[in-house]
Order: C-alpha cells, then structure tokens, then sequence
C-alpha cells in the first residue's frame, strides 16, 4: 500500500485475482474478484489480528493509514459496523481504487487525500481512533514511507483509551529493527509480533491503554471466535503470542 503521491499504479488480474502495483515487483494490494472482501495476501489477514482483543463496536471508528487495492478497507466495510477513516496521499491510487478495486461509497467511510506524517500530526485528530491500521510502503514496498519517532508518536496520539495499532513492516529490511525500537520507544513493552508471513512482513500490535488480564484460555477463546466469525488464521495468531507483555 502507498503514500507516494508521484507513483502512477498499474492494475493486472490473473487467475481471478486483480493486482494493484507500480512499476515493480512488488504487489501494493489484491482482490479476489469473486469475493471482494477477502484478504488475499496473508499479511492483510495479520493487520486484522487486533480483533483478537478488540470487539468492534458501532461507535468506534476505525483509522487506515494507506489505501493499497483497499483490501482492508473491503474487508472493515463487509464485515465490521464501525466507521472508517483511510488516510491515502496519492490521489491516483484513491482513484484507482474506486474505478477497479470497489471501493466502497458509504456514509460511514471517509477517504482522505493527505499525507499519513501530517494528519496524525494535527491535534484535532487525536483521541479519535479505537484501532489504527498503518500499512504505508512506497514503489520498491521495502521499507515504510512514514517511520520515525514523531510519526509514531502521531499514531500513539490518534489512538483513544483503549486503543490498538496494527502495523505492517518487513522482517527482511534494514528499516526492521529501528522501527521496532521507535514503536518500543512509543508503546513500551506492550508490543506483540505476529510471525512472519512468507511474502516477508510482519506485522507487530501496539496497545494504549489500561493493562490488559487475560490469560491463555480466554485469548484462545477469542480467537476460534474470530476464526469462526470472520474466517481468519486466528488460532494460529493466538498461540504465538506471549502474554507477558500485557502485565507490563
């Protein structure tokens, strides 16, 4: 997913999948045209794993830093009731979007044209988010556009209390450690790291808020209830997770 606002995106299908990406190698998004709302790559399933703590609830509005094919956006809209807000600096890509990836035209989404380091910047977008998902590569999609100090402590600001942050970075990358210190810095030690996905990513959780109690029997719990309802690899996420990190 981009934040570059001087990258032409390219649209391809193959076996009925449709591709969002720009001149390179690297896919910025997918959808299944048969089932829009499917997360096709596993990474995107990953960014949903705050479910797996946070019930979603009407009132409850729901940040998206980076559109992409609008895989997530998709996803929210079909199956959540929360309102959206998707931050997306590249006007070609919002347009894109609209034109071959469906995105939705609702009430309860709002897409903006702005630059992710600047919005979460603003105070009057603080304290306005329960969940915010960042997922903002540009055309090579190594590293984040958007990855320091003060941009994360422009996502910590956004965030209400309680609130989670999902954010997509890439294990293989140089750019990996450093922003896992400056997310350690922002979140402290109330970070989970979800495995590895095979494209590369990896995606950690951020937690605002109140310290979690929740033991292994209720976090599993809570994630065969997400599997079933929403039909993601919650299992799977839940007995990689170490709970220390929630009596921080």
């Amino acid at each position: 997913m981009t934040d570059n606002d001087c990258d032409e995106p390219v649209v391809s299908e193959q076996d009925g999948i449709r591709y969002l990406h720009f001149d390179s190698p690297w896919i910025q998004g997918a959808m299944d045209l048969k089932r829009p709302s499917r997360l096709v790559l596993s990474y995107t399933e990953q960014m949903m794993a705050w479910l797996l703590f946070f019930e979603p609830q009407r009132h409850a509005t729901i940040g998206q830093l980076g559109l992409g094919a609008g895989s997530l956006t998709r996803f929210c809209h079909h199956h959540l009731p929360n309102p959206q807000v998707v931050i997306e600096r590249n006007a070609a890509v919002i347009s894109v979007c609209q034109r071959y990836f469906r995105l939705p035209a609702a009430a309860r989404l709002a897409v903006v044209q702005a630059d992710a380091q600047h919005w979460v910047a603003q105070p009057e977008n603080w304290d306005t988010l329960s969940v915010l998902m960042v997922d903002l590569y540009d055309t090579d999609a190594r590293g984040p556009v958007c990855d320091d100090l003060a941009f994360y402590e422009g996502c910590w600001r956004v965030l209400t209390e309680p609130g989670m942050i999902s954010v997509n970075l890439f294990g293989q990358h140089d750019s990996f450690a450093g922003n896992l210190d400056r997310l350690h810095k922002v979140f402290g030690p109330r970070l989970v790291m979800l495995p590895p996905v095979d494209e590369g990513n990896q995606v950690v959780l951020g937690f605002k808020g109140p310290a979690l109690s929740l033991s292994r029997q209720q976090l599993l719990a809570r994630a065969d209830e997400v599997e079933q309802r929403w039909q993601l690899p919650a299992l799977r996420w839940a007995r990689s997770i170490d709970l220390a990190c929630f009596r921080a």
